[in-house]
């Protein structure tokens, strides 16, 4: 059965801050899985710590809010498990590029088969307003009230570097193209991040939805080629009058899911039966005697 958008919204309404970008991908999130044909019981959402990380509640699939910067440790259990789910990771600048800075490094070098979305907002949200792994050098926070002294971290650059086979970027004002890109990256074998521009309203006056909307360039405008790493690099680096939005880098590359060798001979664990056949039984009985 076809559904709709509107057949992939949660019981619970979100209760992120009016205006807040969050809402944008939940939309971008709900529109993709609608036009892939896919249904709620075919999808894992899992997530981390943080205001976007409410997002499995708002959303009707299978969902795990897990530890802070955990999930994708959580998810590549559950992808491994069963490599029939869709497995989405949702989360935040802080959630995903902070403390969950070291999963995320190694999740793109096994190239395991997820779709991670970061909501970028570029500060700490949840706990108002403090400077995060990705805001800007000099920016003034609760925690850095005469600006910001560490460099930035680029979520595009980073990812590539470390393996990451699909790395997008995308902006939650942009519901439809965002869309695309989840698509993309759903249909895609391997690590894909997307990086959304996904401002808060709140607690964030610099990186406006104005401010995203007077700067973003798609890259699709400028007939990329995504196959380059370094010329996608180039791009990511770029920030000033011109932001690129849309896909950086795409490669085809093997995923965790297709090389490890217990779980490619034997399938995924969700297809196994369950429990002792009755000659494991006896063997183990007869180990005892």
């Amino acid at each position: 059965m076809q559904l709709t958008a509107r057949d992939f919204r949660g019981q619970v309404n979100p209760d992120w801050c009016p205006g807040c970008g969050d809402f944008g991908v939940l939309n971008s999130l709900q529109r993709a899985c609608a036009e892939m044909g896919l249904q709620p019981h075919e999808i894992l959402t899992v997530s981390g710590i943080g205001c976007s990380s409410n997002l499995p509640g708002y959303f009707n699939s299978y969902g795990m809010h897990t530890l802070h910067g955990r999930a994708l440790a959580v998810a590549t259990g559950a992808k491994l498990a069963n490599h029939d789910l869709t497995v989405f990771v949702t989360g935040g600048d802080g959630d995903g590029y902070g403390i969950g800075g070291n999963h995320f490094a190694h999740s793109a070098r096994r190239n395991i088969d997820l779709t991670y979305v970061v909501m970028n907002n570029q500060i700490y949200g949840l706990t108002t307003g403090q400077v995060s792994p990705t805001s800007s050098y000099g920016m003034s926070t609760k925690s850095t009230p005469h600006g910001s002294v560490e460099a930035p971290v680029n979520p595009i650059t980073s990812s590539i570097m470390n393996g990451a086979t699909y790395v997008a970027r995308g902006y939650s004002g942009d519901v439809r193209h965002l869309t695309e890109l989840i698509k993309g990256a759903v249909n895609h074998k391997g690590f894909a991040l997307i990086d959304v521009f996904s401002p808060c309203v709140t607690f964030n006056r610099d990186n406006t939805h104005d401010f995203f909307k007077d700067r973003i360039v798609k890259l699709e405008d400028e007939e990329h080629d995504f196959s380059d790493w370094k010329l996608a690099c180039e791009k990511a680096l770029q920030w000033g009058d011109t932001i690129y939005t849309g896909l950086f880098f795409q490669k085809e590359s093997v995923s965790l899911v297709e090389a490890e060798p217990v779980l490619s001979k034997e399938g995924p664990l969700a297809h196994r039966p369950l429990g002792l056949s009755e000659d494991q039984a006896q063997r183990i009985i007869q180990r005892m005697m």
